[in-house]
């Protein structure tokens, strides 16, 4: 097989399938890489494994993806793919890649439910967003860590808690039996609203539900500082919902935690799909890449979107 033939055939495997090889012909180089026309469409093509729309290969893109979550900055990026793939995105790019892929996770994965335990923690903290402090709520599963939800806001009333509560609900196959939090008053009001008599509130006053709302809360809690040093303050909350948002599918189905045995969250909770990292979310674009899921589950293929472009700012520079 000549180097044509090679090229000609990623094309159509990754970008135009009911293509015939024949259709195609050299048309000059970008970047020293060859390109193809495509005879009858008129649209040109570069040998590499791009999703159609796109011009960067999916691992680089899941790659950035997955090495943004575990802590590396917009800038370090730039570095590391121009030393490994010779070329730097933009920021606005790297952004546009992350929002994506979050974008497409959130799409696929959050229909799933959680089997969780009897006992969920709650509570919040701090953020800096555009030198506003804005308060992070996040509720977890105590038996499987598994982050069933967060929650930004300018407050902390019982609308705030009881929409917290409602997202971890809409995630989880079951009621559970106990909430442990801080002494809020919002919480106790928002745990009654969202799961009335079936749950009771405690508050982390004894020494078996401090330790525990203590324990679990603070190294969440200290988790997401770190990602948010590397991220220079935060200077929308929209942006900050993307991020918490990210950080969610990222801690629940990316990483390994230690107290699990070395499993993730959401394979502890049950959740019949798994990835190890985002270059699968990032390859998925139609049914041939659909190998995700386990086989026990069926769930809809997910398709590619390109998300539209939109300003991102990371301290004082913007993206």
């Amino acid at each position: 097989m000549t180097d044509k033939d090679a090229d000609i055939a990623i094309i159509i495997r990754s970008k135009m399938p009911d293509a015939k090889p024949e259709d195609f012909i050299r048309y000059g180089t970008n970047r020293g890489k060859q390109r193809y026309l495509h005879k009858p469409s008129g649209r040109k093509f570069i040998a590499n494994d791009a999703l159609p729309g796109r011009r960067v290969p999916a691992r680089v893109v899941g790659d950035a993806v997955t090495a943004f979550h575990d802590g590396l900055s917009y800038r370090d990026l730039q570095r590391r793919i121009e030393s490994q793939h010779g070329f730097t995105p933009s920021t606005a790019t790297l952004y546009e890649w992350t929002r994506g892929a979050i974008q497409q996770a959130k799409e696929l994965l959050d229909g799933f439910k959680a089997k969780t335990g009897d006992t969920w923690v709650a509570d919040e903290m701090v953020l800096d967003i555009d030198g506003e402090k804005i308060w992070l709520w996040n509720v977890m599963d105590a038996k499987t860590r598994y982050l069933l939800a967060t929650h930004l806001s300018k407050t902390r009333t019982i609308k705030d808690a009881e929409a917290l509560f409602r997202r971890a609900k809409a995630r989880s196959a079951t009621t559970p039996k106990e909430v442990i939090t801080d002494g809020l008053a919002s919480y106790r009001e928002g745990v009654e609203r969202v799961f009335g008599g079936d749950t009771k509130h405690l508050v982390s006053k004894g020494i078996r539900s401090s330790e525990l709302n203590n324990n679990l809360a603070e190294r969440l809690h200290g988790t997401i500082r770190e990602r948010n040093k590397v991220m220079r303050g935060l200077e929308s909350k929209d942006t900050a919902d993307i991020v918490m948002d990210g950080f969610r599918i990222h801690y629940n189905h990316v990483k390994p935690h230690h107290a699990l045995r070395g499993r993730t969250p959401a394979k502890a909770a049950g959740l019949p799909i798994a990835f190890k990292d985002w270059v699968a979310i990032a390859s998925m674009h139609d049914s041939t890449k659909d190998g995700l899921r386990d086989t026990t589950m069926e769930a809809k293929p997910l398709k590619a979107q390109r998300p539209r472009h939109k300003t991102f700012s990371m301290g004082r520079r913007r993206f």
